[in-house]
């Protein structure tokens, strides 16, 4: 296989897994959105984690809920939970890095809050914790997941929400996260700003 070919081929590849993913996932991610801004507009949050590329999905969800996604409207309360480094290595330091995340939603968390728990997998450990945690005051989650969604699925509680890629590569979940990440902050933005119903 030529190089040429393989670029083609990884194309080819990223387009039927987001097509694949479109009957899935659509439902659930409308659910997602309202979830999100019922948060929002009662004066509540929404905050994300995950590791590795999960962790930099995590951080680009609260920017263009903080900052803004395409169109000008007021910031809105989203929060990386993976952004602060001394948090982050202190509590893995002092206690478990399966803590980082699930110690940060019980300081910042509150009833009404929504917790994006994002995962390839759907097996991290310190994202699980975190559902617990969030579980525990009253939190959604929306788990973001792929593979069948690991051991995030058995965890979800009645109103929580899972996006669940179905694929198996990791590359393809990641950008399947990615696109649906886009339309989470299209969908809040289209509620906030009264475009759609």
């Amino acid at each position: 296989m030529t190089l040429a070919s393989r670029i083609q081929q990884q194309f080819t590849d990223s387009a039927q897994a987001k097509q694949q993913a479109l009957a899935a996932m659509a439902g659930p991610i409308e659910t997602a959105v309202r979830a999100m801004v019922t948060s929002l507009k009662a004066g509540g949050k929404v905050m994300a984690c995950g590791n590795g590329g999960s962790a930099a999905d995590s951080q680009h969800f609260a920017a263009e809920l903080l900052n803004r996604f395409e169109k000008e409207r007021p910031p809105l309360a989203g929060i990386a939970l993976t952004t602060d480094t001394s948090t982050l290595t202190s509590i893995a330091n002092d206690y478990r890095y399966e803590d980082v995340f699930a110690k940060q939603v019980r300081a910042l968390g509150r009833k009404g809050d929504v917790l994006l728990a994002i995962s390839t997998s759907g097996n991290s450990p310190n994202v699980i914790e975190a559902m617990h945690q969030a579980h525990a005051l009253g939190i959604t989650v929306v788990a973001l997941t792929g593979k069948q969604g690991g051991k995030m699925t058995a965890l979800l509680a009645p109103g929580d929400i899972h996006l669940c890629v179905p694929a198996e590569r990791t590359a393809r979940i990641q950008e399947v996260h990615l696109l649906t990440i886009h339309c989470l902050c299209d969908g809040i933005d289209a509620l906030i700003l009264g475009e759609t119903t």
